[in-house]
């Protein structure tokens, strides 16, 4: 159940992004000052960190909708969605480990001053 709740969290999670982007990216025929200011804010650790869960998101909800097509599609999948679920929990926290230099290092240097 808690897998069917996280898979959702993160597709409308996801939606939400993808609705700011297509604005903020839109923002810059109408002012490019403007978006230019936007795209400054971006450039903050706080947002790294921002971008960091985006990023879990997108892996948790990409690996997990494996995950349920597998059990949807693969006769053998209802027996195994457990077992299925904690591979897709091993292997997001692997991509998020990896992830972490890649998507917080900017914001470590700049925090860090190195």
């Amino acid at each position: 159940m808690w897998s069917w709740v996280a898979h959702r969290v993160t597709g409308v999670l996801i939606f939400f992004f993808l609705f700011v982007h297509v604005l903020d990216t839109a923002l810059v025929r109408v002012s490019p000052a403007d978006y230019d200011k936007v795209v400054a804010t971006y450039k903050t650790p706080i947002v790294a960190l921002l971008e960091y869960g985006l990023v879990a998101a997108i892996l948790f909800h990409a690996l997990n909708g494996l995950r349920v097509i597998a059990v949807d599609f693969w006769s053998k999948g209802p027996r195994y969605q457990k077992q299925m679920l904690w591979t897709v929990v091993g292997v997001w926290v692997v991509l998020m480990a990896g992830a972490l230099y890649p998507v917080l290092g900017h914001a470590a240097r700049v925090l860090f001053g190195s």
